[in-house]
């Protein structure tokens, strides 16, 4: 494959070579370097950089990492002035020149790898529909003494009065932005380049279109993909929305829950597993379904709380992850309730369209992580036969209290997400997918860095409650 990274160097004339990498959160790194210094040897020995300066990696007195780029994801970048050729890599230990644990990608990697060991199947096709809210204005402060943020969006309906000389009103109702055409949906054409850019990059788009809420929420869905090129491209997908949005004048959050009172922003995963090129999810079961499938149903329930840990990593995350709004966090499976955590969609009768769609993740999730922890939960219950018991095929809000009551609930927050991850692992373990030493360092660095801090603060909503007592 290095022929075709000389190849794009030589037709498209690349001056520099940037070299990206996830760090242990999920945010994409870089560093760059002129493409002469690019050569046959670079894919082995790769480029070395401080890896104490990661969050969540390496301590200060063993900080020198490798990043070694991955010939397979050579792409021209679509913003930079000067032509620049992209490279995704795999980072390793310099003195053993062994995969380092807390690289997502090599997590990713070994769950395909864990996959291909278990001779169940040989691939896992995964298809993220992660949504995004587009902003006009964003602004936040947190201090000692004082707390705030500030979002706005033409859209926004709380702008329905404002003096926008003139305003001409066409603002989305909360909860009603689903999908009405122009002038009421004004990100037509934004969403259309933020598609088209995706496509210039080699990932193939499937549709793009408002979402629920008001203020410009949006949803662009990628056609499913192998685990790890989806981890790959989850990273472009990011990047290039927020940079097209940029370079508009407008910015684009991935966090699930920016605004009160309406629709938060989930990221609906489907996935399958194939064998030779076979589905192995249909059959004559549930919704079309094969027995295969309703195990997987079973590992990803019973481990979900567990799961949630990666699935859904932030505090905010729970903010839309909230019993009685709709929200799938009823630990159960259906063809058509959405609220319940995994659906089967019944879009098409083709076998090799059945699939599971866990609904319960976000976007703010490291994609690597993620899709790794769903798989491996999916196969632990395959590989025991986890049976999931009846589907939820009636109106949840329909249910007493005395049915609501054996149904088991997502996590309430990103604590007892952890907790559930401390409780149960050992399915991420196997095949040394996830390591201990990730899985500490998860619980230590979201506990220390997100979960605590949100504790010892208090929220400005507090004192519209409690000042007078």
């Amino acid at each position: 494959m290095t022929e075709k990274v000389f190849k794009i160097i030589e037709e498209k004339g690349v001056k520099v070579v940037d070299l990206r990498f996830l760090d242990f959160v999920g945010i994409w790194q870089h560093f760059s370097v002129p493409v002469s210094e690019l050569d046959e040897s670079s894919f082995e020995d790769g480029f070395g950089f401080d890896g104490s300066s990661i969050r969540g990696w390496q301590p200060i007195h063993a900080s020198d990492m490798l990043v070694v780029p991955d010939p397979d994801t050579a792409v021209i970048d679509p913003f930079f002035k000067v032509p620049t050729l992209v490279l995704i890599g795999n980072i390793v230990d310099p003195v053993t020149y062994e995969p380092y644990t807390r690289d997502p990608r090599n997590i990713a990697r070994k769950a395909e790898e864990y996959l291909k060991s278990t001779s169940i199947g040989d691939t896992a096709f995964i298809g993220p529909e992660a949504e995004f809210f587009i902003f006009d204005d964003v602004r936040f402060e947190t201090a000692t003494n004082r707390a705030s943020y500030f979002v706005d969006s033409i859209e926004g309906i709380w702008n329905s009065a404002r003096d926008e000389g003139p305003n001409l009103a066409n603002k989305p109702r909360h909860k009603e932005g689903y999908f009405p055409v122009p002038p009421m949906d004004k990100f037509q054409d934004l969403r259309t380049e933020m598609l088209l850019t995706l496509e210039s990059v080699g990932i193939d788009v499937e549709c793009q279109h408002h979402e629920v809420a008001t203020a410009g929420q949006a949803e662009i869905d990628m056609r499913f993909a192998p685990l790890l090129k989806m981890g790959d491209q989850l990273m472009w997908f990011k990047y290039i929305i927020k940079n097209v949005a940029h370079r508009a004048g407008r910015t684009v959050t991935f966090m699930p829950k920016p605004l009160f009172e309406d629709n938060g922003t989930g990221m609906h995963t489907h996935l399958s597993i194939w064998k030779e090129g076979q589905p192995l999810f249909a059959g004559n079961k549930y919704a079309g379904t094969s027995d295969i499938a309703m195990y997987a149903i079973g590992g990803i329930l019973k481990h979900c709380r567990a799961v949630c840990a990666f699935t859904n990593p932030t505090t905010n995350s729970y903010k839309r992850l909230v019993p009685g709004f709709e929200a799938p966090v009823n630990l159960a499976y259906s063809s058509q309730n959405r609220s319940a955590a995994i659906r089967i969609p019944m879009y098409s009768s083709s076998p090799k369209a059945k699939r599971l769609e866990f609904r319960t993740p976000d976007p703010s999730c490291n994609g690597y992580m993620a899709f790794s922890a769903i798989l491996m939960a999916a196969l632990d219950g395959i590989e025991n036969k986890i049976d999931p018991g009846d589907p939820l095929d009636k109106d949840i809000y329909g249910l007493s209290p005395e049915e609501l009551a054996d149904i088991p609930s997502a996590p309430g927050s990103l604590e007892e997400a952890i907790d559930a991850l401390s409780e149960d692992h050992d399915f991420l373990l196997k095949g040394d997918v996830f390591t201990q030493d990730v899985i500490d360092m998860w619980i230590k660095y979201k506990t220390e860095n997100e979960i605590n801090p949100l504790k010892l603060r208090p929220h400005p909503h507090e004192f519209f409650l409690y000042f007078d007592i």
